[in-house]
């Protein structure tokens, strides 16, 4: 992580050990441990609430466009229901209008409508 080696860690450890003296080095390292040994599980307690988030956001997003796709599957049902009755009366009305010269009454054929003088 941080690509420290072993002579750098040595480097470190003599530096301490000519500043703080034999006395006092044992001391502060068990205290530098403990607060590494915080700070690391502090991390991994947020490293794991950020991934319990993650998942409850992932599980919403997921429950959300199923409902979204529900709602698209409901609207393409209401509109083939609204559509598929037009042709039906389309045809009705269009039998209606073929039927009706048929009735007496009615006007007359196409070849009585023809203004041209027969000779």
């Amino acid at each position: 992580m941080f690509d420290i080696g072993f002579t750098e860690l040595l480097l470190v450890g003599l530096v301490a050990l000519v500043v703080l003296g034999p006395e006092r080095l044992p001391g502060a390292v068990r205290t530098a441990s403990l607060w590494i040994g915080r700070v690391k599980r502090s991390f991994l307690s947020i490293k794991q609430e950020v991934e319990r988030e993650i998942g409850a956001d992932e599980i919403r997003r997921q429950l959300h466009n199923e409902q979204i796709l529900e709602l698209e599957r409901e609207m393409q049902a209401m509109k083939q229901d609204l559509l598929a009755p037009l042709p039906t009366a389309a045809t009705k009305t269009a039998e209606t209008t073929v039927a009706a010269p048929e009735s007496p009454g009615a006007t007359p054929n196409a070849a009585s409508q023809d203004k041209t003088p027969q000779p």
